[in-house]
């Protein structure tokens, strides 16, 4: 449905260049009515108790088996051919999976139900009250996966959630909905508003908890209008994640995790290498290697299907990228590899692109940088590698390549970002399951893990049942209770 005033949005195919798809904006009044008709949906299904909801998510998880092929093609288009696109149908339905097999443990590890340490006599209970309604606002690369990232848990933690995909790469949205009203129980507390900024601080005006993925400025602004609406919000903001090479380190290791890791998906992920320090004495032939093997990633231009680099997904990001290199050069950086913006039938192209003698004066080591570009540099001490690497606003994830183990963990230890991959780069899905952590700095705000059993736990207030076995006490006689005034 179009907005009141039947308001459109174009939206460009990013193989083709051309205006394929028009996003017809949800209306400020249907956002609100969607909202409504999920928090009265949400009473049934918090009602329903973790086991029933489980039950409604296994049905959920069939459906999206039948649609996998569909959902995959859908957010390919919307991307440009990421090969992790084509594996989306199967990644949302591991995320399913997942927390029917993760959810009730991890409640119960955050329970207590036994006495009170302090008060004998009082029985302690925890009870677990879900937010009414989450809001979910994503972000152009990988739509799909991190959109529900947040919002799978949100629904199994007993939230309705309503999400805003971004304008930029909506066409995902349909086919995994064709899958949710499947499930009537689902389509109940689980529902989509299209649109722009705009239509972002609607639906922040209707939820009781905020989650989004995106730029810095943009989660500032949210972050405003959040506090202003006193609900919490999480916001995960991106990086400027280094990988420091440490002079023991095996180059071909080194240079191959250096490699994917930060040009996988055209190096357009939060957690991408954007920042190389590698030990003086091995410098040389590292870049050397690195040139090498740049030389053999290919563009995915004449089938999406193939190739290693997919076109940028949101056009003004081709700018940005070319900003920072021109930048980078013109304060003294040298371009090896790349460095242009390719046309290819309508897409924005970038082959690898290799800078050395660059400085933290530029802004391909300070801003992110979101395209697949490998700026080097060299590093005399350990000291001066740990300070370069924690020289930033950012704290996402890192990474440490040694020639042994021991040294690379003793290096992990002194970044500040809340993973670190140790023997490699973008381990980060390591986490799924297994253990949550917490952003520094810029990189996100709002506490609380995004991944790992603990994810669930943003989605719930926590609350006490306090039962007193005993005899209350009574005011009459209970100057006792306390050290006499004065005594301690």
């Amino acid at each position: 449905m179009a907005d009141a005033d039947g308001r459109t949005i174009a939206v460009r195919n990013p193989r083709t260049g051309a205006t394929d798809f028009m996003l017809a904006v949800t209306p400020a009044e249907e956002v609100a009515a969607r909202a409504a008709r999920l928090r009265e949906g949400q009473v049934r299904w918090a009602a329903m108790g973790l086991d029933g909801r489980i039950g409604v998510m296994q049905r959920w998880l069939g459906e999206v088996a039948k649609r996998a092929n569909d959902i995959a093609e859908a957010d390919a288009v919307d991307t440009g051919g990421c090969h992790t696109s084509y594996l989306q149908g199967f990644i949302t339905m591991g995320n399913i999976a997942g927390w029917i097999e993760d959810a009730k443990g991890a409640l119960d590890k955050a329970s207590y139900h036994g006495p009170s340490k302090a008060m004998p006599t009082v029985e302690v209970r925890t009870q677990f009250v879900p937010y009414p309604l989450v809001g979910v606002i994503g972000p152009w690369n990988a739509p799909m996966m991190l959109v529900l990232l947040d919002a799978i848990p949100a629904l199994f933690a007993g939230c309705a959630v309503l999400i805003k995909p971004s304008e930029v790469t909506p066409r995902w949205v349909e086919p995994l909905f064709e899958t949710v009203r499947a499930v009537p129980e689902l389509a109940a507390i689980f529902d989509f508003v299209q649109g722009d900024g705009e239509t972002g601080k609607q639906l922040i005006d209707t939820v009781d908890l905020l989650c989004f993925t995106g730029s810095v400025p943009t989660g500032r602004k949210i972050a405003v209008h959040c506090a202003q609406r006193l609900i919490p919000c999480f916001l995960e903001l991106g990086g400027k994640d280094p990988v420091i090479v440490m002079e023991s380190a095996d180059i071909e290791r080194a240079v191959t995790a250096v490699l994917r890791g930060a040009v996988h998906a055209n190096g357009m992920v939060c957690f991408s290498v954007e920042r190389i320090y590698v030990h003086e004495r091995i410098h040389d032939a590292f870049v050397a290697r690195l040139i090498e093997k740049a030389g053999e990633v290919r563009l995915n231009s004449d089938n999406p299907r193939a190739g290693h680099l997919h076109p940028f997904t949101f056009a003004p990001q081709a700018a940005i990228v070319e900003m920072h290199i021109a930048d980078a050069v013109e304060k003294g950086a040298t371009v090896h590899t790349g460095g242009k913006v390719e046309t290819i039938d309508g897409g924005l192209y970038m082959r690898p692109t290799i800078l050395t003698g660059v400085t933290h004066d530029m802004l391909v080591m300070k801003d992110e940088t979101f395209g697949p570009v490998l700026p080097v540099m060299a590093y005399a001490t350990i000291d001066q590698a740990v300070a370069l690497a924690n020289d930033t606003i950012f704290g996402l994830t890192a990474s440490v390549i040694s020639g042994d183990e021991e040294s690379a963990i003793s290096v992990a230890e002194r970044i500040n970002a809340g993973s670190v991959f140790v023997q490699d780069t973008f381990l980060t899905f390591g986490k799924n399951r297994t253990i949550g952590s917490n952003s520094f700095g810029a990189s996100g705000v709002g506490g609380g893990a995004r991944t790992g059993p603990e994810a669930i736990l943003r989605f719930v207030r926590r609350k006490a049942l306090l039962t007193q076995h005993g005899e209350p006490a009574d005011i009459r006689n209970d100057h006792h209770l306390g050290p006499p005034p004065g005594k301690h």
